[in-house]
């Protein structure tokens, strides 16, 4: 099969997503300028450079309440920090909960009954038993093609590891087992993890 996507696929539902699989999740954490919450799941989300660390993120769609983009992406204009907070398995639902459309006024962190901390370098929320806790400050928002399409850039400054995921100095995911994006509905969990030399090394 072949198709453009311009010209539309022909098929039950759109196939793109489940494409490009697995996707690590991005549970992104910002406070607006009036001090509320929110807490939200994007699976177009990766790490993007070492030094310094940066990672990235991506906004697809808007609410109402919101104009040209979803609460993560405006909370982030104004106050231009955000924290990535790492999915486990064991987190499912509560991500999946959050990820409902809820007003700019909804705190997820109480609506899904999601313990938080306060991170260390910005002022945010952290979800307090997540494996890792990435605090970015915005470096830039870059608009894509399409209506409600924002890729936010941040870099790293402050990383909480879980202790419990720490073994011999590493951080080891088998300890909590990362959840990861699908197509559609479907989700996967980091069951089998195995190495592989670079030539030369």
């Amino acid at each position: 099969m072949f198709y453009r996507p311009e010209d539309g696929h022909g098929l039950p539902h759109n196939p793109f997503n489940a494409v490009v699989t697995p996707r690590p999740i991005g549970w992104i954490s910002t406070r607006a300028a009036d001090g509320s919450e929110n807490l939200a799941p994007y699976s177009f989300f990766n790490a993007v450079a070492y030094v310094p660390p940066q990672v990235m993120f991506a906004s697809t769609s808007a609410k109402l309440d919101r104009g040209d983009t979803k609460d993560s992406v405006a909370n982030i204009r104004d106050t231009s920090v955000f924290c990535v907070n790492i999915v486990e398995y064991a987190a499912r639902d509560g991500m999946n909960h959050t990820s409902g459309d809820w007003t700019k006024e909804t705190d997820e962190f109480a609506l899904a009954g999601i313990a938080r901390a306060e991170c260390e370098t910005i002022a945010c929320s952290r979800v307090a038993k997540a494996p890792a806790n990435l605090e970015c400050k915005l470096t830039q928002i870059v608009q894509l093609p399409g209506a409600a399409n924002f890729v936010v850039f941040g870099e790293v400054t402050g990383v909480h590891l879980r202790e419990d995921c720490l073994v011999d100095g590493m951080f080891d995911v088998t300890k909590f087992r990362p959840l990861a994006r699908l197509g559609y509905r479907d989700y996967t969990a980091v069951e089998e993890v195995f190495s592989l030399s670079r030539p030369g090394e």
